[in-house]
């Protein structure tokens, strides 16, 4: 089903060079209707049943007439400008892969009826989680750079950063306006798209790897809760195309975040060899082990160690647990976040994590 999109604009070689864009590369997404008359546009709003109107900022238009099933912003020149005459706005001066993601993003909070292709079981993504039993393992780099190891084999790859202080805008960067904060709103209200808001929001590094920019306030980020994550991952899984998902968390032994853990094709288990974190990490494996007694879960046997900044002479590797090894990264002492990923992603240790998901280990 198309969009139908009208845009209102009083520079006529701009609007027929962003509709000709977007005929060339969005001709399946949408029903453009071009005007550069308000009082057609309006018209069209109702004739057409326009789902998003996008209008220059040159006009004021009352936004009394627009229905309600219809999104609205403004077409404004500075990318700094978020609201115009208390609407949204969208700058025109950027690339037509942004300006359609903030078209997602403002037709996701209207309509419900839109989603991806439901994947079969075998097409879904594959969903990896980085935990660890101890702070400073660095949990966080190891899944950031094991994904930016599978984006480079051509992967389509999600980090998804869900620390209650974490955010992915430390590993990765791009282009658009989204906020993770905006998926947050749209799966507590159970308002609008949720489907549409991720592919709105969803922005790519330079190396491939697809991330959500954090929240602004961390305290947004805390008000999820599991059943709401597990949702989130579900759609990801489910509609959105991505080969694998490499899921980086606060654990705990809650049961929410055990029921997260078995939707996990392959559970990464992060350590670095120190005693107290050996420690941690024994008594952790300990408890997963009573509660697949308790509770007939069968966690472990998805889940390998990978031990991280493994210092020769300060680390040992544990002894006596059943647990597959992916292997050891050294310690990277002093080094800036993008050479820490660029060294550490071409290390191998990730493909027998990946051989692992493929192993159905």
């Amino acid at each position: 089903m198309k969009m139908h999109l009208a845009i209102l604009e009083n520079d006529e070689a701009y609007l027929k060079r962003i509709v000709s864009v977007f005929t060339m590369k969005y001709a399946d997404k949408f029903e453009i209707y071009s005007f550069t008359s308000e009082s057609n546009a309006m018209q069209a709003l109702a004739d057409a049943k326009i789902d998003v109107f996008l209008a220059s900022d040159v006009f004021e238009i009352d936004t009394k007439q627009i229905p309600s099933r219809c999104g609205f912003a403004y077409f404004v020149d500075s990318p700094d400008v978020e609201r115009m005459y208390g609407a949204k706005a969208v700058c025109r001066f950027q690339k037509a892969e942004l300006i359609y993601k903030r078209i997602l993003n403002i037709y996701s909070e209207t309509t419900a009826a839109v989603r991806g292709i439901g994947l079969e079981e075998n097409q879904r993504a594959k969903t990896i989680a980085f935990i660890s039993a101890a702070g400073g393992t660095g949990c966080s780099s190891a899944a950031a750079a094991c994904a930016v190891r599978f984006a480079r084999k051509g992967k389509k790859v999600l980090y998804l950063n869900l620390e209650q202080f974490g955010s992915a805008d430390v590993f990765f960067q791009g282009e658009g306006q989204g906020k993770l904060e905006d998926i947050i709103y749209a799966v507590k209200s159970k308002k609008g798209n949720l489907y549409l808001k991720l592919e709105s929001t969803v922005k790519q590094d330079a190396d491939g790897v697809y991330f959500f920019p954090a929240a602004s306030v961390a305290l947004d980020r805390m008000e999820l809760r599991e059943e709401e994550i597990g949702r989130i991952l579900t759609e990801l899984k489910t509609y959105c195309g991505y080969d694998y998902i490499l899921f980086d968390f606060d654990f705990s032994m809650r049961p929410g975040q055990l029921e997260l853990l078995k939707e996990c094709g392959q559970i990464v288990l992060v350590a670095d060899g120190a005693a107290a974190s050996n420690e941690k990490t024994v008594r952790m494996l300990a408890s997963f082990s009573i509660l697949e007694q308790q509770k007939d879960m069968k966690l472990m046997m998805r889940m390998g160690i990978l031990y991280n900044r493994f210092g020769s002479y300060t680390s040992r590797e544990i002894e006596g647990i059943e647990l597959r090894k992916y292997g050891r990264i050294k310690r990277f002492e002093h080094y800036p976040v993008p050479q820490l990923l660029r060294e550490m992603s071409e290390l191998t240790v990730f493909d027998a994590i990946e051989q692992g998901v493929s192993d159905g280990i």
